[in-house]
């Protein structure tokens, strides 16, 4: 599909749009393998299954993928058949913490400053077309957004027992209020590269922390059940399943 020109009016926000993909975890919480982004599902790495929604994206006009500075080897035998795509870019080495890693894939677009951003966890591979059109569709100049879910689940505060005894349930959470945060999240180019260089250094857990600590608004839109990320060793067999079905809808 074609890329939207630097700067073109055709694009949805009237300029262009990159994808930053975050993929310079480690992974320790995954298992033994490897960093879990260049473990495979079905024969094909969880980092090129990520990869592919966005550069088969016809909104978005350019891909940026973050790695770790011991995974070279590793990026280029897992993106091997998708490295001569138009839209994927050089990847650029992380730093220590995500949200290090964020702001220097943000700082490596600076020469051509895209309109918008979409930073997306590469270990969420299952991120479907529509949920990246709401985000799209909801950031603008001064404001992102996100895709969340709403919590059903009766959430409670624990509090610290002794003597090595489980956590105790302090009090019962409203959950009408809650939202499990997703990715992407899209923003301003201009707008999270300030927010990210002013407060480099700390350890926000998302690129919407980093917003709302620069007193950026972000908006929640749908996300997707299915867009779960994989963090731990028993996700791989969640997502195998996921991806049966999905093989079978399709």
């Amino acid at each position: 599909m074609a890329a939207y020109p630097e700067g073109s009016d055709t694009s949805p926000k009237g300029g262009d749009i990159v994808a930053i993909l975050v993929a310079a975890g480690r992974g320790t919480r995954a298992g033994a393998g490897g960093p879990k982004q260049y473990r495979e599902l079905a024969g094909e790495p969880i980092l090129a299954r990520t990869a592919l929604v966005f550069l088969g994206h016809p909104k978005i006009s350019r891909v940026r993928i973050i790695i770790h500075r011991d995974d070279e080897a590793a990026y280029s035998k897992a993106m091997d058949r998708l490295q001569n795509d138009p839209k994927l870019m050089a990847p650029v080495v992380g730093g220590a913490e995500r949200q290090d890693s964020v702001r220097l894939g943000l700082e490596s677009l600076e020469a051509t400053s895209p309109a918008y951003v979409l930073i997306h966890d590469a270990a969420r591979p299952f991120v479907d077309v529509a949920t990246i059109d709401r985000v799209i569709a909801a950031v603008g100049p001064g404001h992102g957004a996100i895709a969340a879910l709403p919590v059903f689940d009766t959430i409670k505060l624990a509090r610290t027992a002794f003597n090595n005894a489980p956590p105790q349930i302090d009090k019962t959470v409203p959950r009408d209020a809650l939202w499990r945060a997703q990715t992407p999240q899209g923003f301003s180019y201009a707008d999270i590269l300030r927010a990210h260089r002013s407060h480099a250094g700390q350890t926000l857990t998302d690129d919407a922390s980093v917003a709302e600590a620069a007193n950026i608004p972000v908006a929640l839109v749908a996300g997707s059940p299915d867009n779960m990320k994989i963090t731990q060793a028993e996700d791989f067999g969640m997502a195998e399943v996921l991806l049966r079905r999905h093989e079978k809808d399709n």
